[in-house]
């Protein structure tokens, strides 16, 4: 697996694995065995960078990572995140005070068997706190040993910079990908200015990008794309099988997949950019890494601008997009 380097010189695998789908959101659930199975398949593939958080569950998925990863600990980067009220075991909004942070912290540290965390984001950024007090609290942390590096999940451009002022920022986490390409108006050049590397998730528009999903597809309940505009309305998921064709077109004459294309885009739009897809199945996860070693030539990805069509639907509902930072 080839790797890539981070802010800080915080170095992993090209492409790493986002574990939220083993816990929520995308039923059926596996079991946890199973799950355990696959990060560890993953490791033994060259994955390095797992990404977690609290909310994930909450809890049960940072109990996994931890038990799956705690024989490796030492060859892997964790990155968790913290940001939410979650005393009663359901998230009850933001919480980013420094006291929360640092219990978040010794809580996390506990589920995920281990004594430091590697990458810490703040998972949605608290409009309560000021994200200076936040980061300050983050660089105490990073002092005492028990963080290595300081990311933000979701956060706007003046946020971003105000948090680097106190503590350098090593990675911002947001969604990134062929049908989601907000971040390229004004997030990636300044991450780009500053030096912090990019994580996209939902790489592959959940699940869509990969043509598995038609216009007739039917989620089970409990998933989160039932919530989610772009798959509820009939009109926007008709419309947006274009993607679904142009990666369809590109993947023939490559000899890969929808998914290898679509992760390729991605990772070919620059050197510090990590996709964490999730996935459940072995042969994903297998399809998935092969996208490191595709490359797409600059008539592939100048085909790829020039036929990509404008997204229709919105990417979340209302509720969560108040939650986005801008």
């Amino acid at each position: 697996m080839k790797t890539r380097t981070l802010a800080q010189n915080l170095e992993v695998s090209a492409l790493g694995l986002g574990c939220m789908g083993m816990s929520q959101s995308f039923p059926p659930i596996p079991p946890k065995e199973q799950g355990i199975a696959l990060i560890r398949a993953a490791v033994e593939r060259g994955v390095t960078f797992f990404d977690t958080a609290q909310v994930y569950g909450p809890f049960d998925n940072e109990e996994l990572v931890g038990e799956a990863l705690e024989p490796v600990r030492d060859q892997v980067v964790i990155a968790t995140k913290f940001g939410f009220e979650l005393s009663t075991g359901r998230s009850r909004g933001t919480d980013s005070r420094p006291e929360t942070i640092r219990s978040s912290v010794d809580d996390s540290l506990r589920r995920l068997r281990t004594d430091r965390i590697d990458l810490l984001y703040q998972h949605r950024v608290d409009p309560n706190v000021p994200i200076e007090d936040v980061a300050a609290t983050v660089k105490e942390l990073i002092e005492q040993g028990r963080v290595r590096h300081f990311g933000l999940s979701e956060a706007g451009v003046q946020t971003i910079r105000r948090a680097h002022s106190v503590q350098p920022v090593t990675a911002l986490q947001s969604e990134y990908s062929l049908w989601w390409r907000e971040p390229e108006d004004s997030i990636l050049p300044t991450l780009e200015e500053l030096g912090i590397g990019f994580v996209p998730f939902s790489p592959l528009g959940k699940g869509f990008l990969t043509g598995t999903i038609s216009a007739d597809t039917q989620f089970e309940s409990g998933d989160f794309r039932n919530t989610v505009p772009r798959f509820t309305d009939p009109d926007a998921r008709e419309a947006n099988l274009a993607f679904v064709e142009l990666l369809g077109r590109i993947a023939e004459r490559k000899g890969a997949t929808r998914a290898q294309v679509a992760l390729a885009w991605v990772l070919a739009q620059k050197p510090w950019i990590v996709p964490i897809p999730g996935t459940t199945k072995l042969h994903r996860l297998e399809e998935n890494l092969a996208a490191a070693e595709l490359d797409l030539t600059d008539d592939d990805l100048r085909e790829i601008e020039d036929a990509l069509p404008d997204a229709q639907g919105a990417r979340y509902s209302e509720a969560n997009q108040r939650m986005i930072d801008r």
